[in-house]
């Protein structure tokens, strides 16, 4: 560990207070130009690099990779349908001397596929320096996945740690390896549950999806509380309110009042871009970021009273024994 991330300034603390106008186009637009900030991934700074990105075939995960890639890091895109990563794969130009991007199709809800995923990247992989969550979707109903978990927490809860757990030795071959979660300032609303993370008949969408994302930056810090920092460091994200093919799918109404706000699917991604190839994405763990900068976890005080050490322990038991499950 080399140094603590910077603080915020004081416009950017306001912006993030005010949510809205931090979370929207807005936010990015004008940190960047009071905090200078340099390109995310200037051109050659991820040669010699293998960067693992989940969720690969649009919106912000698409973004990621093309950055990356145009800043030279040889590519892993992992998407559930080949046509689409084929796709995908056409629109990541590689630079430098990256080469042209592999293709993984790989259910992250699927916990038997995502073992076979981690199997390929172990068996043809010497080290990865950068493994990106970005898989992930908003259901309207609630659908369950092959081991039997609501498949809303089984790809972006379950599936992640399991092959984030399969995959640390060759993260820390990169020494550090870097693991970049992308959640959603959606969590705010949300208290950390375990009994119930799972929905049952009072399935709602967006209430399962932001307790998944509570559950993901919670099992971020101790991910990072676990791990050697030297070996792997640890970073959960919020993207802001980006326009992507998800929202566009998932919150038809939320765009259409929002629309001419929203970020970007570029904007959206430039702080896990610039997590993965700056050098303070190596120099701290465990933290939440959003445009560049390290956040709170909590706003509202009964989500704070819900994160307990003894429900961190329950959640992270939870998991494990979730990840192990056999059909």
């Amino acid at each position: 560990m080399t140094a603590a991330p910077t603080s915020p300034s004081l416009l950017d603390r306001t912006l993030d207070a005010l949510i809205v106008p931090g979370f929207t186009r807005l936010g990015p637009a004008l940190r960047s130009r009071t905090g200078h900030w340099s390109p995310a991934a200037p051109a050659g700074s991820m040669e010699g690099r293998t960067v693992v990105v989940t969720g690969a075939t649009s919106g912000i995960g698409l973004a990621t990779a093309q950055a990356l890639a145009a800043a030279g890091a040889d590519l892993v895109l992992v998407g559930r349908d080949s046509g689409r990563l084929a796709i995908a794969a056409e629109r990541v130009v590689p630079a430098g001397s990256g080469t042209a991007p592999r293709t993984e199709v790989a259910d992250m809800a699927d916990l038997v596929v995502v073992r076979t995923l981690a199997d390929r990247l172990i068996a043809t992989l010497s080290s990865i320096d950068v493994l990106v969550h970005n898989a992930g979707a908003l259901s309207a109903d609630r659908r369950t996945s092959p081991d039997g978990l609501e498949e809303t927490v089984a790809a972006q809860v379950v599936g992640p740690h399991l092959l984030t757990t399969l995959l640390l030795p060759l993260l820390a071959a990169a020494a550090p390896g870097r693991v970049i979660t992308v959640s959603s300032g959606g969590m705010y609303a949300s208290p950390l549950r375990v009994a119930d993370l799972e929905m049952g008949d009072d399935y709602g969408g967006s209430e399962q999806y932001a307790r998944a994302k509570r559950a993901q930056v919670v099992l971020n810090e101790m991910w990072a509380a676990r791990t050697d920092p030297s070996d792997v460091v640890f970073h959960a994200m919020h993207p802001g309110w980006a326009d992507t093919p998800g929202v566009q799918a998932s919150l038809p109404a939320f765009r259409r009042i929002t629309g001419p706000l929203l970020r970007t699917p570029e904007e959206g991604a430039d702080t896990v871009v610039w997590l993965a190839a700056a050098a303070e994405g190596a120099s701290s763990s465990g933290q939440f970021w959003c445009d560049r900068a390290v956040r709170p976890t909590h706003r509202l005080a009964r989500t704070r009273r819900s994160d307990t050490p003894a429900r961190r322990d329950e959640l992270w038991s939870w998991v494990e024994a979730a990840s192990q499950r056999m059909r």
